[in-house]
């Protein structure tokens, strides 16, 4: 899913990068869609296709990731060609992430957790990083003006740390689930992966908890979590959200 051919170049206030079609969905699709309806223009960088899924096929998940950004309001999704669970942080692959950094010109990224049960996704947060780097430096020649992000945050809903901030979800929690079950390949019911993966029946009562559980720290009713590297900075201390008794 791209911009429209006959436009002019998209440009992204938000970009996420995630290691495979269905992470974004799953750990900031609530976000995204937040951002959405706050005018922002968002954009989702896939960097393999699937193909090593344990269900579906590379095909498969390629319509279901155009279906689930119709449903995040995404205005432009795109994914690489990286190995599918063999993600290396090497020069070329941070090349390939400059040109679209630098194509779209966003001012935040959110990258995967750096900390995380598959390789991919570990790879991914260092891999991103050094991209966003590298992009800024005008040296780096992809025929391409340099562009460097402001922000980049780590979306970290399945590590194990306390959160930095947490995005209030709550008017959006049933689109974002609309956009994870886009993926039919992998999450209905069947017998391929079904020792690995959660039931259909349960996925909502799931994804909701965990929603539920860090919208209650924030003091919301569904929320998704994110840590950021650097201190943050407040101009007005009876404007802090969040009550703390």
């Amino acid at each position: 899913m791209t911009a429209d051919s006959g436009s002019d170049p998209f440009v992204a206030d938000i970009l996420a990068i995630a290691a495979h079609r269905d992470d974004v969905e799953q750990t900031c699709g609530g976000t995204l869609l937040r951002m959405a309806a706050r005018g922002l223009r968002t954009a989702i960088l896939d960097l393999t296709q699937g193909e090593a899924g344990t269900r579906g096929s590379a095909e498969e998940r390629a319509n279901e990731a155009d279906e689930a950004a119709r449903l995040l309001g995404v205005g432009w999704r795109q994914a690489l060609d990286l190995p599918d669970g063999a993600v290396e942080n090497t020069l070329e692959n941070r090349i390939r992430i400059v040109r679209v950094l630098r194509l779209l010109c966003p001012r935040v990224v959110i990258l995967p957790y750096w900390q995380a049960r598959h390789p991919d996704h570990a790879a991914v947060a260092t891999l991103g990083y050094e991209a966003c780097f590298l992009s800024g430096l005008s040296k780096v020649d992809t025929g391409q003006s340099p562009h460097r992000p402001f922000k980049v945050v780590y979306a970290s809903l399945y590590a194990d740390v306390r959160p930095s901030f947490v995005v209030d979800i709550t008017n959006f929690i049933d689109q974002r689930h609309q956009a994870l079950m886009a993926y039919r390949s992998q999450y209905a019911n069947q017998a391929a992966g079904s020792g690995l993966f959660v039931p259909e029946e349960e996925i909502r009562e799931r994804t909701y908890a965990e929603a539920r559980h860090y919208g209650l720290l924030a003091g919301v009713r569904y929320g998704e979590p994110f840590v950021q590297k650097e201190v943050g900075l407040v101009d007005d201390l009876t404007l802090v959200p969040v009550q703390s008794i």
